[in-house]
């Protein structure tokens, strides 16, 4: 599955999407980041609900497929830009990140 499909499963809004092509294998939760650095796998879906400008950069070094980012926690313009300029796709979901990760597992 790639993230473009994922979105026609999910309909999340969104937000960043430079690499609609990539690969989506799994999925991720966390708001640690360290954690999700060290944890997260390439092509993972990233679930949390953080939206600081940190979150780009993460999950660039992670290598994951996407951001999905819930609870409508929607990031400031500038990590918008910066997950644009660095290839991270970032999606917005009213839903919990709980409720994400059911969603996903029926899907993935």
């Amino acid at each position: 599955m790639t993230v473009n499909q994922l979105i026609t499963h999910l309909n999340p809004q969104v937000l960043s999407l430079p690499e609609g092509d990539k690969t989506v294998r799994g999925c991720y939760t966390g708001d640690l980041l360290s954690w999700v650095m060290g944890k997260a796998r390439a092509c993972n879906v990233w679930v949390t609900i953080m939206s600081n400008i940190n979150v780009p950069a993460v999950a660039s070094l992670a290598d994951v497929s996407c951001v999905i980012i819930g609870e409508n926690a929607r990031p400031e313009d500038d990590v918008i830009a910066m997950a644009e300029a660095r290839g991270v796709n970032i999606l917005l979901m009213p839903d919990s990140a709980y409720d994400i990760c059911i969603k996903l597992s029926k899907i993935l």
